[in-house]
């Protein structure tokens, strides 16, 4: 999937720090086996992510969707010593690929996977969070977000993938089309949210960064 021409795609991976080698196995791995291996962060994201949370440098991270575990491995390189990416994903069928590749990466002791629905198992989780990366069902993007944000300390962020949705946002949407919808209300939601600074920044399908300042 090419959100840029090619060429500018090559030259911007060109330019952005190389995949370890176990995020390159792991990447091949999800298109050769993975249905919709798309939805894989990918090398130039996967590093933005790494470099978001090595910016944070938080003790705890929530990841709403975890996919084959590519975006968690990111997310956990940034972590404190001691810190956790507490990652929660619906399809049980993916977790061994998942335990596989954390363990493979050397992050057992900093990834923590739930299996089930996350709007379940958000509540029930006591920890306060530094960092939130949502990338999950897009119906469900705005209740992701007011679960999570009461968990997140002053200062914190909370980041969403895919909030320009291959360009669907800037166009005119189809009656059946609840995704664009749900995506479009995210935004709209978060620009409007006082508690949070906010900036949508165009890297592959758009990532929205809020930051919690109340």
């Amino acid at each position: 999937m090419n959100f840029l021409p090619e060429q500018l795609e090559k030259y911007v991976d060109a330019h952005t720090g190389e995949e370890p080698e176990i995020l390159k196995k792991l990447n091949r791995e999800t298109y050769a086996k993975v249905l919709m291996p798309q939805m894989l962060s990918g090398h130039v994201q996967g590093r933005f992510l790494k470099m978001i949370s090595c910016m944070v440098n938080p003790i705890q991270i929530l990841e709403v969707g975890t996919f084959t575990g590519y975006s968690s491995i990111c997310l956990a390189e940034g972590l404190k010593e001691g810190g956790m990416v507490h990652t929660i994903d619906i399809n049980e069928e993916l977790h061994p690929m998942v335990v596989k590749f954390i363990k493979e990466a050397g992050m057992e002791g900093k990834i923590k996977t739930y299996i089930g629905n996350a709007l379940s198992i958000i509540p029930t989780l006591e920890q306060t969070f530094d960092l939130v990366f949502i990338d999950a069902d897009k119906i469900n993007y705005s209740k992701y977000y007011e679960l999570a944000i009461g968990k997140v300390r002053t200062g914190g962020f909370i980041v969403a993938d895919n909030v320009l949705w291959s360009g669907k946002v800037a166009e005119p949407i189809a009656k059946a089309d609840n995704d664009t919808k749900a995506i479009m209300a995210y935004n709209d939601m978060v620009m409007a949210d006082p508690r949070v600074e906010k900036v949508l920044v165009p890297i592959r399908d758009g990532l929205m960064i809020a930051r919690k300042i109340t």
